[in-house]
């Protein structure tokens, strides 16, 4: 019989390279242009991801993602409480692709991106993630796949979060 279970993320950090990784924050505005184009996309009050998808990621975990993004309350209610979703605020999501976000550094000083999904993969599930996000309501703009780029925000707090999904594991038993 199969069954799924979830790894925590440093399970999954430890056993399978990684799973997907965000780095959020909350921003009164923010702006990324591809420093090659004129292409550019901006927020004004919303948040920023720096979203990582690593190579053991699907389209389920990046849904999951998408959900987890979607409905954290890291906006203030009337009583000053980190209470409120994005959509609740009227905000957007500003989600830059970065490989860098999976890098890890427990050997020595370089970091190591072996865990990062190559190119085609990780712009697929970038696609998916913020496809999903627009898909809950959410107002999405979206960096610039495999683009060098320019990330200018203002921090709202600042408030800072790094999001991980758990990677499932399937046992049998």
């Amino acid at each position: 019989m199969k069954t799924t279970c979830w790894r925590t993320s440093s399970e999954a950090s430890t056993r399978s390279n990684g799973s997907v990784r965000a780095v959020i924050q909350r921003v009164c505005a923010a702006r990324v242009s591809d420093r090659d184009s004129d292409q550019a996309a901006a927020i004004g009050p919303g948040i920023v991801v720096l979203l990582g998808v690593a190579v053991t990621d699907d389209e389920a975990v990046a849904r999951r993602m998408a959900e987890k993004t979607a409905a954290l309350r890291v906006f203030n209610d009337p009583a000053g409480k980190l209470n409120l979703a994005v959509a609740e605020v009227a905000g957007s999501v500003l989600v830059v692709p970065n490989f860098t976000v999976c890098g890890q550094c427990r050997r020595g000083n370089r970091p190591s991106f072996e865990a990062a999904a190559r190119p085609e993969q990780g712009r697929a599930l970038f696609e998916h993630y913020a496809d999903s996000l627009q898909g809950l309501g959410v107002g999405v703009e979206k960096g610039f796949f495999g683009a060098d780029m320019a990330v200018e925000l203002t921090n709202d707090g600042p408030v800072t979060v790094i999001l991980e999904v758990p990677v499932p594991v399937e046992t049998t038993s």
